[in-house]
């Protein structure tokens, strides 16, 4: 049958790139591994840590409110624990987090990131949302279908792997209505400090555009002392008391090993906040009343989280040395990906596969040919999210494959 698309479909989706995953499996697709060697995925980013059972027991307790719809607003005990939990996280002062009006639940970051993009852009004046370059898809697919083009920054080692700001010119911050940043950064690690966050701030305030800022990997870091910086925290110490021009999304997916869970929150600016949640409440995106309530402890709890942490500390003093061997690669700043440089991205991610039976992602699939160049082409992203052993064995037949001829 041949293939027909209706002319009433969405313009823009014939815009879109393949997803990453897809365009991974396409690569793979007639490849035959060895096997006699289990695979061992380390392309997508998705924890593999077992969730904590406490998690677990809150959401059967309240399996029961499965009848009844939830407000897409939330539950206040919900959006309470989250105002608490940034408060403390982000030593905010008490009470400038009012939990009413700065905060609202999501289905995960992804989901919200998409939509906040949907309900911020003005279509009638030539939109530009502006991101890093390596990126999470899903900042450019929502501005492709709200509208808007995208203009990627540059985010490689000559800039330290942080978005660089200078680089963008004047004409496009003014046509800028979103800015996205990701810290600790995917797939980089790279952690933006509080003076480039306040940067940011003062670019926004100047040219009058939103600051999303996607810290889903803020809970994942390798220094116990030295936590994240995170934009709450930058807009506190600007003067923006109201956390004007700022969005956050975080999410228990990364920090509690919970991503079927599909629990988060975005907060910041009120004046964003109460659209966004005129918004949501058409596209039909409320948060199960079981996953708000078993949330609510998720965000109470720091032990399981340091314990989160642990494990991917032991992982990276497990593999960095395996993989130094034969790669230049070296410890993030925080998160859990490795960012290797290879010859060759894709050709490494199918041989390895064919050889070893260990799945990468190739860099190129998640950057784009930006201003200069496309900074992924010649990486891979590791994802150490594996069991401590798996990840140990996936490095020793990287290792393997490098050293008998990649």
């Amino acid at each position: 049958m041949a293939d027909r698309t209706p002319s009433s479909v969405n313009p823009a989706l014939a815009h879109l790139w393949p997803y990453p995953f897809e365009r991974l499996n396409a690569l793979l697709k007639d490849a035959q591994p060895p096997a006699a060697l289990p695979h061992i995925s380390m392309g997508i980013g998705e924890p593999r840590h077992a969730p904590p059972p406490f998690i677990l027991q809150a959401l059967a307790a309240h399996l029961n409110k499965l009848g009844s719809y939830p407000a897409t607003a939330g539950l206040p005990q919900f959006r309470a624990a989250v105002a608490d939990w940034l408060t403390r996280r982000f030593a905010l002062p008490p009470g400038a987090l009012q939990p009413q009006t700065m905060v609202l639940p999501a289905n995960g970051t992804r989901e919200a990131l998409f939509a906040f993009v949907q309900a911020m852009t003005d279509r009638r004046k030539q939109p530009l949302v502006v991101m890093p370059n390596p990126f999470y898809q899903i900042y450019e697919g929502a501005a492709l279908l709200a509208g808007a083009q995208p203009w990627y920054m540059g985010n490689d080692v000559r800039n330290e792997f942080l978005p660089d700001l200078d680089g963008v010119p004047p004409d496009v911050w003014n046509r800028c209505q979103i800015l996205f940043l990701c810290s600790p950064g995917n797939p980089t690690g790279a952690v933006a400090s509080l003076d480039y966050l306040r940067r940011a701030l003062a670019l926004a305030e100047r040219y009058d555009f939103v600051v999303a800022s996607d810290e889903c990997y803020s809970e994942i870091y390798l220094d116990e002392a030295n936590p994240p910086p995170g934009l709450l925290q930058a807009a506190i110490a600007a003067g923006h008391h109201d956390f004007e021009r700022c969005a956050v999304f975080h999410s228990l997916s990364k920090r509690s090993s919970v991503p079927g869970l599909r629990s988060g929150f975005v907060a910041g600016d009120p004046a964003l906040i109460k659209p966004f949640l005129l918004y949501r409440t058409y596209h039909g995106c409320a948060m199960p009343l079981p996953t708000q309530l078993a949330s609510i402890p998720a965000w109470n709890d720091e032990m399981h989280v340091m314990e989160n942490r642990r494990l991917y500390r032991e992982k990276f003093a497990q593999v960095l040395p395996i993989l130094q061997e034969v790669l230049e690669v070296t410890a993030p700043d925080a998160g859990f990906y490795l960012w290797p440089r290879v010859a060759d991205d894709e050709r490494f991610a199918r041989e390895l596969f064919e050889r070893q039976h260990v799945t990468v992602l190739p860099g190129s699939y998640i950057a784009r040919d930006g201003q200069q160049h496309n900074p992924g082409r010649g990486r891979v992203r590791l994802s150490l999210v594996a069991s401590v052993p798996e990840c140990v064995a996936a490095a020793g037949r990287i290792r393997e494959y490098v050293k008998t001829g990649s």
